[in-house]
């Protein structure tokens, strides 16, 4: 059984895995390339190699009421959706709450680990670190790596014919950072993920011209979805989830599809994805049809090749006169302290049990915290991610065989590029994901048993949304908080947006209510006899 345990990054990831690793009793050393917590958030003028960069106007594209840790509400007075500035104080808060910073090595680089010798026995590790130009090794009976997925930039420069040729300046999306040093000029955005739309929306109001090359095409989602409530809020929820899986795969693609078009058609914006049943992940901008629609920005097919100053589009279309090129094409997965061989296969790509194990390890004490990708939250998945690592890590949770784990691992492998593609990040459903982590765990909400004990909260469970706080109401790790969090949800979104008092007013007509009535107690016997 593990007592020591060293954590590498204390972004969001990290610090979920420290304070888990503490909530069971273990020896936890979370080392920290910068001075502060937040990977990720910590915004910097200059990206640095090695640590994660984001650009100043960066907002988080989940709510605050989804963004949380389960046993930590985001403060009341925070916005819905928040500013990184702001969302990195609520991780300072987090770290502060738990006592977490004593058990944080700051400036330290883990340089290098390694299985001891005697691994298949004792499953330890040599933990090499660097901290103020001296190394330091040390042995750790486990390790968690959280250092993310948005650390080693992806340029695949090969796929563009003619790069070499180009005069202009290009980089990766890392090196943005303001808007006001490309006034005036002619911007290529290549990529339309959630930088690149961000990036080119904002260049769009002081560049000369922008446009997007996108290769695939993409859904685009507002922050603000039905009735002015968070997207996450009203999307993601058991019921929808439900709806999702268990229909014919032709009704829940009309679904998915048609809830994609509600705010705009994509056809007309050069924006509708090449497979439009995918659930890959959609950009999060609220801006982006506006852009177009004002002619801020431009979007175009991909780039057949590049010329000295042009790019020539797969349409024959042109863009002259091009300054900047800025490649938002991802990140690689790259863990330059250990092994390669132990987190990817034969492919040279990631190959984690449910996103967290590497399956061939003698013994399961190595995990990785927070590389899966979903809609939902990081910090939830993160959080439900490290409670079920470190159990298995003191032995409290057992894993499968290596046999069944691969064989597990290949079949997911394909019921997820049939959902979300042959895409090289690690997606997944984030309901159906949460709830498989935390049987494991022994606190996946249990509906049939609320519907008799406490339907009020069965109800909201179920068709409210699948907030992070449902993996608190019980079991190992309970927070007795959780219940009052869910109930308030709704009311604390409304009062984070509403600073103007306004006359109160009806929430729902009589007739929403009387069907309420009606309608529960049959919906209640259903969720009772599918868990029971």
């Amino acid at each position: 059984m593990a007592s020591t345990i060293a954590i590498i990054g204390s972004g969001i990831s990290g610090l979920a895995a420290l304070k888990c690793s503490l909530e069971v009793g273990l020896k936890a050393t979370c080392f920290e390339k910068s001075d502060s917590v937040g990977g990720l958030w910590n915004f910097m003028e200059h990206a640095e190699d090695g640590r994660a960069s984001i650009y100043n106007s960066v907002f988080t594209n989940a709510c605050k009421e989804m963004m949380c840790y389960p046993d930590f509400p985001i403060p009341d007075e925070y916005p819905n959706f928040m500013h990184n500035t702001v969302f990195l104080e609520y991780l300072k808060l987090y770290a502060k709450h738990f006592d977490l910073l004593r058990h944080i090595q700051f400036k330290t680089a883990v340089v290098r680990i390694e299985k001891r010798p005697d691994f298949a026995t004792t499953g330890q590790w040599n933990v090499v670190t660097e901290h103020d130009g001296k190394q330091k090794s040390a042995i750790f009976d486990a390790v968690l790596i959280c250092t993310g997925h948005h650390v080693y930039p992806n340029i695949p420069l090969q796929s563009f014919c003619g790069i070499e040729k180009f005069k202009g300046q290009y980089m990766h999306n890392r090196d943005y950072k303001h808007p006001a040093k490309y006034t005036g000029k002619n911007v290529l955005v290549v990529g339309l993920g959630n930088s690149g739309a961000d990036i080119a929306v904002e260049l769009g109001r002081t560049a000369k011209k922008v446009v997007i090359s996108s290769r695939s095409g993409s859904w685009i989602m507002s922050r603000v979805w039905d009735n002015g409530y968070p997207w996450d809020m009203v999307y993601l929820t058991r019921y929808q989830s439900f709806l999702s899986r268990f229909l014919p795969r032709v009704v829940s693609d009309w679904l998915y599809e048609n809830t994609m078009e509600k705010r705009f058609n994509h056809s007309h914006y050069g924006l509708v994805p090449v497979n439009k049943s995918l659930r890959k992940e959609p950009v999060f901008n609220d801006d982006l049809a506006a852009s177009i629609t004002c002619g801020t920005v431009t979007v175009k097919p991909n780039i057949r090749e590049f010329t000295e100053t042009s790019a020539i589009f797969e349409d024959g279309s042109v863009m002259e006169n091009i300054d900047v090129i800025i490649f938002a094409t991802g990140y690689s997965y790259a863990y330059p302290f250990m092994d390669d061989s132990i987190v990817k296969n034969d492919k040279n790509k990631v190959s984690l049990y449910k996103g967290v194990f590497p399956p061939k390890l003698e013994k399961p004490t190595l995990a990785v915290i927070g590389l899966v990708q979903s809609l939902g939250g990081i910090p939830p998945t993160s959080d439900v991610q490290a409670r079920w690592a470190v159990r298995v890590i003191n032995g409290t949770c057992k894993l499968p065989s290596k046999e069944i784990m691969i064989d597990e691992l290949n079949e997911e492998e394909g019921d997820k590029k049939n959902w979300f593609g042959r895409s090289e990040t690690l997606s997944t459903d984030f309901v159906t994901y949460m709830d498989e982590l935390s049987s494991f765990i022994g606190c996946k909400p249990n509906l049939s048993r609320l519907s008799l004990t406490d339907p009020k909260l069965a109800w909201e469970v179920f068709f409210g949304p699948c907030s992070p706080y449902q993996f608190r109401l019980h079991g190992p790790g309970k927070w007795d908080g959780s219940r009052k969090a869910i109930l308030n949800q709704w009311n604390r979104t409304i009062a984070a947006m509403r600073m103007r008092v306004v006359p109160a007013h009806q929430e729902s007509s009589s007739i929403a209510t009387l069907v309420k009535i009606l309608v529960l107690p049959l919906l209640l016997l259903a969720l009772f006899l599918a868990w029971a």
